[in-house]
Parts: structure tokens; C-alpha cells; sequence
């Protein structure tokens, strides 16, 4: 796909024609994790980013994890069902 971008917006995104395309490339990769279209992994191997670099692009641009009260729930409910095994293993 082609993006054509008029050279007024080219030059607010950056001061070369390279650094506005990764601009332009970061602000629809991040639109995408905001609309849960894309995985933060997903993002990570787009932009070509360690996993901290991934971490601080998205806060960078408010895009904070994707973690619901169920994700929470789940969570919790699993962490009590691993410590029940654990304390069954020492007793």
C-alpha cells in the first residue's frame, strides 16, 4: 500500500523524508493497538522494537495495556488455584 502525503504534513512529521514515513508508519501501528486491531507483539515486529521500546512508544502515545476487570478476575482466579497447589506440594 501506498500512503500519499502532502509535503506540508511531511515536514510537520519529521525533518527528513525517512524520519516522516516512520512517523506517519508509528501513528497508524499505534491507532491500530488503540483499536485493538493489533497485538502489542504485533507491534513490536512492525516497527522493529525491543520489548521496552514497544513499552515506551505506546505510552509515549497513550496506548496503555489492554487489561479488563474479567482479565483481572481471570487473573486472580488463577493465581488461587496455583497457590492451592503450591501450599498442597509443602504440606
Amino acid at each position: 500500500m501506498t500512503l500519499e502525503i502532502p509535503e506540508l504534513v511531511e515536514k510537520a512529521l519529521g525533518d527528513t523524508p525517512e524520519q516522516a514515513r516512520r512517523r506517519a508508519l508509528e501513528c497508524v501501528v499505534v491507532e491500530g493497538y488503540k483499536s485493538e486491531r493489533l497485538s502489542r507483539g504485533e507491534v513490536r515486529r512492525l516497527l522493529d522494537l525491543s520489548w521496552y521500546g514497544t513499552e515506551e512508544l505506546l505510552s509515549k502515545y497513550g496506548a496503555y495495556l489492554h487489561y479488563s476487570i474479567e482479565d483481572l478476575d481471570d487473573d486472580l482466579r488463577t493465581f488461587s488455584k496455583l497457590s492451592e497447589k503450591t501450599e498442597a506440594t509443602w504440606v
